[in-house]
């Protein structure tokens, strides 16, 4: 029998989370990178084992999804043959590590990556499940937006910083001190019982009050901001996105097929190595003005057992009516599980029908209740202000 995670918790291959569809296992590649072998099992292992269909997350992971308690474990064999398991679902659950997907041959990102990887492997502390790491240390800060608790990143003269989410400034270290730091701070998060408070995660712990000791402390400020990412042809090859990060695994195979390898990014994009033109199929964003780009929606009813709602269809219905600078976020429910933070619009399902906020998260209180989705579609114009 496969074991199944507690609500709330993030799954794994070992640790899967039932879903409406099934079970959810999510895989996660290491250093942010699938060689084109592996995606093309992933692709083989979705049809075979799941009902077809491969997320990727804002954790730059995939989930195959519908995967039942029977085809649970030949398809963990099947991951164990692709290199893509971990030794046990604690040390799959720690190796929580972002990485920038523009990084190139020669730099420093992949060995910070692999040895960040091997120490949570080896000798980490009991975090929680949420907690993750970021390496972003190209020239401009892509993860800025993402979620992680301690990010590695760079100064503005190109040196290395070790810095705490919610921290401005980092501590400035040295290639050799870069993984030992971050492990480091990971340490006392949880001995200063981070671990025990609400949200479990470093921003709010410092915002709750915990002071950072002087190790951990410096005057190192992160480099600038990088512009978003879009679809396109770039000097490291094709960037493409999926709409509402769910893609067939005939599309995952193609990719495999023309790809040197794939690189997640947590914006549900691909960035598909070596292409010098944009690949063919009609499941993949190819151009920065796409619609579709617009929206988030996670599974939505039926696939998630909580959800009140086919969030998908109508925000798929929804997006050309949002303007091009906002978003629009569509959940099923109040937990938010696709987009955490705050967008220009929120739609959250109820028993009762949608509820609307403007400027916040699925947690701010609402200005509207009880929209039904046929009004919505009706006059769209609701949702940017039109009334």
């Amino acid at each position: 029998m496969s074991a199944v995670a507690i609500k709330g918790w993030c799954p794994g291959a070992l640790r899967p989370m039932r879903s409406g569809d099934g079970l959810v296992v999510r895989i996660r590649p290491r250093g942010g990178r699938l060689d084109a072998a592996q995606a093309a099992g992933i692709a083989d292992l979705a049809e075979r084992y799941g009902n077809g269909l491969i997320d990727l997350t804002t954790r730059a992971n995939l989930q195959i999804r519908g995967v039942s308690d029977r085809s649970h474990w030949p398809l963990i064999d099947g991951l164990a043959d692709l290199g893509l398991l971990d030794a046990d679902p604690d040390s799959e659950a720690r190796r929580n590590v972002l990485v920038t997907p523009f990084w190139t041959a020669g730099d420093e990102t992949r060995s910070l990556a692999a040895e960040l990887e091997e120490g949570l492997a080896r000798a980490a502390p009991d975090l929680p499940t949420k907690f993750g790491f970021a390496i972003d240390d190209g020239r401009e800060r892509v993860l800025a937006d993402a979620s992680a608790d301690i990010r590695i990143e760079r100064d503005g003269a190109g040196e290395l910083l070790v810095r705490a989410d919610g921290a401005e400034f980092g501590r400035r270290v040295t290639r050799s001190e870069a993984v030992p730091v971050a492990l480091a701070l990971a340490e006392w998060f949880v001995v200063s019982s981070g671990v025990h408070g609400d949200r479990r995660r470093m921003a709010a712990h410092l915002a709750a009050g915990a002071t950072l000791p002087e190790a951990f402390r410096g005057d190192a400020e992160p480099v600038q901001r990088g512009s978003a990412a879009v679809p396109g042809l770039g000097p490291l090859g094709a960037m493409v996105g999926v709409a509402f990060g769910q893609l067939p695994f005939q599309t995952l195979r193609d990719l495999a097929a023309s790809a040197q390898a794939i690189r997640m990014t947590p914006w549900r994009m691909l960035l598909v190595e070596g292409l010098r033109e944009m690949p063919a199929g009609a499941d993949l964003i190819k151009q920065g003005d796409d619609p579709a780009l617009r929206v988030i929606a996670c599974s939505g009813a039926p696939r998630c057992r909580d959800a009140h709602a086919d969030t998908r269809a109508l925000a798929a219905a929804l997006a050309p009516h949002i303007p091009a600078d906002a978003r629009l976020h569509v959940s099923g429910c109040a937990k938010g599980c696709a987009h955490a933070g705050a967008a220009e619009i929120t739609l959250v399902a109820t028993r009762d029908g949608f509820d609307l906020v403007r400027g916040g998260s699925t947690r701010d209180a609402p200005l509207m209740r009880g929209l039904s989705g046929a009004y919505l579609l009706a006059d769209p114009s609701l949702l940017v202000g039109g009334h």
